[in-house]
């Protein structure tokens, strides 16, 4: 069952999870995002709610409810 943007979830991977089961991770967001990685310390464009750093492989995710919300971003790890 669908819980709309009541979800909790623990982790990045939760989050990449969901929206993988949903059919969302390729989807565009409403705004692209310019993130900081936290592994490299890397900045890329996140144009979709899954994108991945180009310089050491970590994946992020953001649901589309808070896809808005920068600090909704989340690590999911990497190459996953």
């Amino acid at each position: 069952m669908h819980d709309g943007c009541a979800g909790n979830f623990n982790s990045g991977l939760d989050i990449l999870n969901k929206i993988r089961t949903m059919n969302f991770n390729n989807q565009p967001m409403p705004a692209v995002m310019t993130i900081r990685c936290e592994n490299c310390d890397g900045r890329f464009q996140m144009e979709n709610f899954e994108g991945q750093c180009p310089d050491c492989g970590m994946v992020y995710a953001v649901t589309p409810c808070h896809a808005g919300d920068p600090s909704a971003v989340r690590a999911a790890g990497i190459n996953v």
